[in-house]
């Protein structure tokens, strides 16, 4: 398995067997009467081709919302051995998503005065290794820091696999590589990296003294009504959830859900969410309504740089933010994968239009290269679905 982007380590899990999956199609009725049933159709198929390929997920939902109307479509079950589909209230790992949320903080806080994107490391985090002072808010947003990556430390690697459940202490999981020297001149490309994620949490608690955790609620959740998001520090997940798992056949499908504990990837990847609270994230994060005009500016500074894993069309890097240029137009988002999880959200640039995007494995280029090249099709139809005009 890949700890958003880690070296893999298999867990050793309890098997459950999978079940057969089905498919469905939520609308209401006036959105029924309007939706061209045969798009719709093949997407749903898309969604069932997935469900059934090799180490494809036991469950697939997309959301996809045009101003106020909501479609969900989805395909398989919640969880292998119920019948019970999946809905867009059921909580779930956003992955490396969450990385767009500690770029909602950090931003929001250069907007208030309390960061610049050009403070260094060596400024706001003092204690942290004298060969990473001079990288700046802007590349750690931006994945061109060059800081190595703890999630790669064999040390990291070990305990986890020891003991996935293991408690680390979020706030110094840095320490991990601070022997390290950075791996490039920062700014000078673009390499992703999980301890990104994680200094920028922690310049936020530096400049403000409150913890990450709070700025999240204060800067995110309440501005946008999300009420099933949070970022916990344990294994558990709240009712109801989504199972996810681990899909390597021949073996039936291991139950990963709770096989992990968030502390070792907290602000890079330890939110749990819901597609419903996912939608309404990335549809206020995408239009920029957050942050100001001139801060936004310099968000949408691309960079050649894809998301892990890659999402659809052409790839490029803004600041905690990404550019999907398919060939039906572009949208903006990220992506992220977790053991159990592999996630999708995206938007137009002007927040009207939103795809949430998540399959019940996990699946990026080391684990499952095939695979993700056929999701990535995938999700590419999904945007031209949302984007056309009739």
């Amino acid at each position: 398995m890949l700890l958003t982007g880690s070296p893999q380590v298999r867990l050793p899990l309890v098997a459950l067997l999978a079940a057969a999956c089905t498919a469905g199609l939520l609308l209401s009725p006036a959105q029924a009467a309007d939706a061209p049933a045969d798009h719709d159709r093949a997407l749903r198929a898309q969604l069932r081709e997935l469900t059934s390929a090799p180490g494809g997920p036991p469950g697939v939902i997309a959301v996809l919302t045009r101003g106020s109307r909501t479609q969900i479509l989805r395909a398989g079950v919640a969880e292998t051995g119920a019948e019970r589909p999946i809905e867009a209230t059921d909580h779930m790992r956003i992955a490396s998503t969450a990385k767009a949320y500690s770029g909602a903080v950090s931003l929001q806080l250069v907007d208030r005065g309390k960061l610049r994107l050009a403070d260094t490391i060596g400024h706001v985090l003092p204690r942290l290794p004298r060969a990473w002072h001079r990288v700046t808010l802007r590349q750690l947003l931006q994945h061109t820091s060059g800081l190595p990556d703890y999630t790669e430390d064999p040390e990291f690697v070990s305990l986890l696999t020891a003991d996935p459940r293991r408690h680390f202490d979020s706030r110094r999981l840095l320490d991990f590589v601070a022997a390290e020297p950075l791996r490039f001149r920062p700014g000078a490309r673009y390499s992703y990296s999980n301890s990104d994620n994680i200094a920028v949490a922690l310049m936020a608690e530096a400049v403000t003294g409150r913890r990450y955790e709070d700025l999240l609620a204060r800067l995110v959740y309440r501005p946008l009504d999300l009420r099933s998001t949070s970022l916990p520090e344990g294994y558990r997940m709240p009712e109801p959830y989504m199972h996810g798992y681990d899909v390597t056949p021949p073996d039936a499908p291991e139950d990963v859900s709770e096989a992990l504990s968030a502390s070792g990837v907290w602000a890079s990847g330890g939110i749990i969410s819901t597609p419903q609270d996912m939608t309404a994230f990335v549809r206020g994060y995408a239009d920029g309504k957050l942050i100001s005009d001139r801060t936004r500016r310099q968000q949408l500074d691309w960079v050649d740089g894809a998301s892990e894993p890659a999402g659809p069309g052409e790839n490029k890097a803004g600041l905690a933010i990404y550019r999907y240029t398919t060939r039906c137009g572009a949208v903006y988002g990220h992506t992220g994968n977790f053991p159990g999880y592999t996630q999708l959200v995206a938007a137009t640039p002007d927040g009207e239009r939103s795809l949430t995007f998540t399959l019940t494995t996990q699946v990026n280029k080391t684990n499952k290269p095939a695979l993700l090249k056929r999701l990535r099709t995938v999700e590419e139809n999904f945007v031209c679905a949302l984007l056309r005009t009739s």
